[in-house]
């Protein structure tokens, strides 16, 4: 069991509470989304401090009373530089960047661009964008590639929730989401090439439904955590390079039949929807709870301990810092910095964990193996053509999906559909 204990807490800004938390991968900084504004507060928590340093869109209305849909459409998209100070948000006045210079406008990108998405490339050299901006209005079947230093823009592959980096480099996941399925993409990256591009393979994750976060990598690389999803509070787990999934529960109570009753809607609410994070002991996964508690989850025993952090009040986004704290944001405004330290069992299995390489570091070996395995999705070629899907348990290829015609109720959403859809067409013919 880890040792968990308060190093610092301090209010956020004028007291409302932040819904997500960025940290940066290398250096102590974090930045969180304010719950009542369209507004990116950061802070710098190095030497076991909090201290705000700004606030990107403070002058911003706030949300009020607007519908989810209204709000969704007005939340900002955030990045952190890998190497660098610098962060960009991506909002309703357009694309902007700090450091600790200021705020200002990112001059690189097309003017007038609304993106829903950004990301950094691991090299820091390029950014991609989601949707593509023509000029005057979004192409969601696409991305921008935009060079920062020259500013030229190129079109990348779709995709539409966040882009995580494996902690070895070399290679990215993001999701291409749809109300029938998601795909979970894995990219190859190539540094050398300048814009760097997100080159498809043809391996993926396929996801029931919709409504998924952003991907979360372990650090040591071995385990891809997945939240989710439009109609519950799931969570899986698959172990890399395999992806066999070894985890797949439900936070709280699982969904009931449609209409779905009041009470459960409120739990499901409740619950924060960035509540993951993986610290640097090697296939451990934090949850944070509406109880102000934090879930310390070994995902190959599915042990589980629980940790008092913010008594009564709900934990609204967590996030793990550069140096290997937690970062924790609770529903009362404020925000938690905790340094974690293995108790004296995990201190005596700490030498077994891992299968290569130095245990709880990042294996080259892993990502070689995966980008092994696959191969590219051809530019022109047509994605559902050339993915090889696996949910964790089955593997599906592009001759699978156009032969079955057969599923029930307790197979995936995504696959009855595909059935009904071929047995159809079968019919047809």
């Amino acid at each position: 069991m880890t040792v968990v204990e308060t190093v610092t807490r301090v209010r956020v800004g004028s007291g409302s509470s932040v819904v997500r938390l960025f940290c940066h991968p290398r250096l102590p900084l974090v930045a969180g989304l304010d719950a009542e504004r369209p507004a990116v507060r950061v802070w710098d928590c190095g030497a076991g401090r909090l201290r705000e340093l700004a606030c990107v869109g403070a002058e911003s209305s706030e949300y009020g009373d607007a519908a989810a849909w209204e709000k969704r459409q007005r939340i900002p998209a955030v990045d952190w530089h890998p190497h660098q100070p610098l962060l960009v948000v991506a909002g309703e006045d357009g694309v902007r960047r700090w450091t600790p210079d200021g705020v200002r406008d990112l001059e690189s990108v097309p003017s007038g661009a609304r993106y829903r998405g950004i990301a950094f490339s691991p090299d820091g050299r390029t950014l991609w964008a989601t949707p593509s901006w023509d000029g005057e209005d979004s192409a969601w079947d696409r991305s921008d590639v935009i060079e920062l230093t020259s500013g030229s823009v190129s079109t990348g592959p779709r995709w539409d929730t966040g882009v995580a980096e494996h902690p070895a480099g070399g290679l990215v996941v993001t999701l291409h989401s749809d109300q029938g399925a998601t795909f979970g993409l894995f990219a190859r990256v190539d540094d050398a090439s300048s814009p760097a591009t997100m080159r498809v393979l043809r391996r993926a994750l396929v996801l029931d439904v919709d409504g998924y976060e952003t991907p979360v990598f372990s650090a040591d690389g071995r385990h891809l955590a997945v939240r989710g999803n439009a109609y519950g509070n799931t969570l899986e787990v698959f172990e890399f390079p395999s992806l066999r999934s070894v985890l797949t529960t439900t936070l709280g109570d699982p969904t009931p039949g449609y209409p779905y009753p009041q009470e459960w809607l409120d739990q499901m609410r409740a619950w924060s929807r960035h509540n993951l994070a993986f610290a640097a002991a090697p296939g451990t996964l934090w949850i944070g709870t509406p109880t102000g508690t934090l879930v310390e989850l070994d995902v190959q025993t599915q042990h589980t301990v629980e940790h008092e952090v913010a008594t009564g009040s709900r934990v609204t986004a967590l996030g793990a810092t550069a140096t290997g704290e937690l970062a924790v944001a609770t529903g009362d405004g404020d925000l938690l910095l905790l340094s974690l330290a293995a108790g004296a069992a995990g201190a005596a299995g700490a030498a077994t964990v891992g299968s290569r390489g130095t245990d709880g570091e990042p294996s080259g070996a892993d990502v070689a193996e995966f980008l092994d395995s696959t191969s590219e999705v051809p530019d022109d070629g047509d994605l559902e053509d050339h993915l090889v899907r696996t949910d964790g348990r089955h593997i599906w290829d592009a001759d699978d999906m156009a032969n079955v015609t057969r599923a029930d109720e307790t197979h995936p959403t995504w696959l009855q559909l595909q059935a009904a859809f071929n047995a159809l067409s079968e019919q047809d013919t």
